[in-house]
């Protein structure tokens, strides 16, 4: 199976087809989301994104915004960096609080959070790297609620996650947010399937 790292203008359908098909195409992304996320701690999520979570994305910034032909460059500009190159898992980590007043406190305290990210395997600890689109803490210290993180590993490590029931640990170690869990089989045997 050959994995696909980038979306092209070749790959967005006309928007009236989308229309016709939005339904089930949500219905299979979302099926497919939920075999690649996992909660770390008790605000943040990694959601590990793929050239079909990103397709999804592109398609449904072109419904709802309806920019036409002029938007679908933009749209692949923006996402495309987010689809898995052959060597790395990408998640989009979101810190979700309903609380204003507590999420106001808890992103306020955890400047600096993006560059805090880690894969555990095998002893070795892989970094994440934050998307430089632009920056996620102010000059106040407060983080945004939405990161975008990569994670480059190298072919031995590529070749441990693929191993079937390697032990897997998805981490903060900020000092306000110090949290590990453990990957669900399920999802890292998912996982294992962005690698070339």
């Amino acid at each position: 199976m050959t994995i696909r790292t980038e979306i092209t203008r070749a790959d967005i359908l006309p928007m009236d087809r989308y229309a016709r098909e939005r339904a089930e195409r949500r219905k299979a992304v979302v099926a497919l989301k939920r075999g690649r996320r996992i909660a770390v701690g008790p605000y943040a999520t990694f959601h590990f994104e793929s050239y079909e979570t990103m397709l999804q994305q592109i398609h449904e910034m072109l419904h709802i915004e309806k920019g036409g032909e002029e938007q679908i460059a933009d749209e692949l500009g923006a996402y495309n960096p987010l689809v898995p190159k052959g060597r790395e898992l990408v998640a989009t980590v979101m810190f979700e609080i309903d609380d204003p007043e507590r999420r106001q406190r808890v992103l306020g305290s955890l400047g600096g959070v993006e560059d805090r990210m880690r894969i555990q395997l095998d002893g070795q600890s892989i970094a994440g790297r934050p998307e430089g689109d632009l920056e996620r803490t102010n000059e106040a210290g407060k983080t945004s609620s939405v990161h975008f993180i990569h994670f480059d590993f190298t072919d031995a490590q590529v070749e441990a996650f693929r191993r079937p029931g390697a032990q897997v640990l998805v981490g903060i170690d900020h000092p306000d947010y110090g949290h590990l869990a453990v990957m669900p089989e399920a999802v890292r045997a998912a996982l294992a399937a962005d690698f070339a």
